[in-house]
């Protein structure tokens, strides 16, 4: 049986989320510097939302899961990250700023879990496709950074909090939009138990496990990966580029990505996810200054987060129940969110004390145990729909 899918509509909500991403990862904290804040404070306030992500999506599934009503939660959320993001032009104090923060983060990170379920159920038996949508969400990152960029070289940071608003009113647009589907319940699912009964099934707490280590190996590149460029006597035009040119990198693997999990398995692409993300961690402690390993080391990007990512939601979706699809994706969320607090906290202990080569290693330490994780526990019959 053919249906119609709302591949623009769909597309285009990725599109506007990642946007805002790309409006915040390169240039909250250099706004909170403009405010004069200093690092330890700015370093707080930036953690705060990625905290609110251990939270926010397990609450937020559960009730996606119990309501079946998850289009009302993503447009709820969406709008309420608007209102509540919208408060920051009231005080710019640093308990305002936290409270700002916590509470917008708190309906961002209702948004994304429950939309990934919606995503799954328009795309019913054709979920290889899921990455040629989702690489719009990539596109949307790279154009906001490369925008910004170019936008606060000619305006002043005080801008900053409108060019969010603006992004944020686009998302919730962009909800409104979008077409409701759900899950279809299958016979027999009724007998796969609750959620927690899902998830003490054989294979599964090792797959969320990895995920956690996955994120905490990538704590030293998404906190210092600039400073340490830098230091090499990288350019920020440079680097810039090569943020780009990590995402770019994405974007085409998200391409073909319906094609390698039609050859190959999902075990098999996390566990070279993960290897190839223990070596790209070892070349940016070691080896950055040259600049052709940096190239290479960057294009990888495309396995550590890409086909990770991509093969982890297809692990989800067939892992758990269509009722409790919205838990599954949340819990996904927040152990990325746990494990990319704890890796944040850890690079910033051991960067000043260890260095960057030691600090990438104990990041590529990680990512090998959970390649051994993944290669032991995990077996392919534990992902039959």
């Amino acid at each position: 049986m053919t249906f119609a899918l709302p591949y623009w509509r769909l597309s285009g909500f990725y599109f506007s989320y990642f946007a805002l991403l790309g409006a915040t990862a390169p240039f909250l904290a250099l706004y909170f510097d403009h405010l004069g804040f200093s690092a330890a404070r700015i370093g707080e306030l930036v953690a705060i939302p990625m905290l609110m992500r251990c939270v926010a999506p397990n609450l937020w599934g559960w009730l996606g899961d119990v309501t079946g009503r998850r289009l009302l939660i993503v447009r709820l959320g969406a709008l309420c990250t608007l209102v509540s993001f919208a408060s920051i032009f009231y005080r710019q104090d640093y308990a305002w700023l936290a409270l700002v923060m916590a509470l917008h983060a708190f309906f961002w990170h209702a948004v994304l879990p429950q939309f990934e379920v919606i995503t799954l159920a328009h795309l019913r038996e054709q979920a290889a496709r899921y990455s040629q949508i989702r690489l719009w969400g990539s596109i949307g990152f790279i154009c906001t950074v490369v925008g910004l960029g170019a936008l606060f070289e000619r305006l002043s940071l005080d801008a900053y909090p409108w060019t969010l608003i603006g992004i944020m009113l686009a998302i919730v647009l962009s909800s409104l939009w979008i077409p409701n589907a759900q899950l279809q319940v299958h016979a027999g699912e009724t007998g796969r138990g609750g959620f927690l009964q899902q998830l003490r099934r054989p294979g599964v707490p090792a797959f969320y496990v990895a995920v956690a280590l996955m994120l905490l190996s990538h704590g030293p590149y998404y906190t210092f990966i600039t400073l340490h460029l830098e230091s090499l006597g990288y350019s920020r035009s440079q680097i810039g580029w090569l943020w780009a040119l990590g995402v770019l990198a994405e974007i085409v693997l998200f391409l073909v990505m319906a094609r390698l999990l039609a050859r190959f398995s999902v075990r098999q692409v996390l566990l070279a996810s993960l290897l190839l993300a223990a070596l790209r961690w070892l070349l940016l402690g070691n080896l950055a200054e040259h600049w052709p390993v940096l190239l290479v080391a960057q294009v990888m990007h495309a396995a550590t987060f890409g086909s990770f990512h991509a093969a982890a939601i297809h692990f989800v979706r067939h892992s758990f129940a269509a009722r409790q699809q919205g838990q599954g994706q949340a819990l996904y969320a927040a152990l990325s969110g746990v494990g990319g607090a704890l890796g944040a906290l850890y690079a910033g202990y051991s960067w000043n004390s260890l260095g960057p080569a030691w600090t990438f290693a104990l990041a590529s330490l990680a990512a090998l145990l959970a390649a051994v994780i993944i290669a032991r526990r995990l077996r392919e019959p534990e992902l039959a729909p």
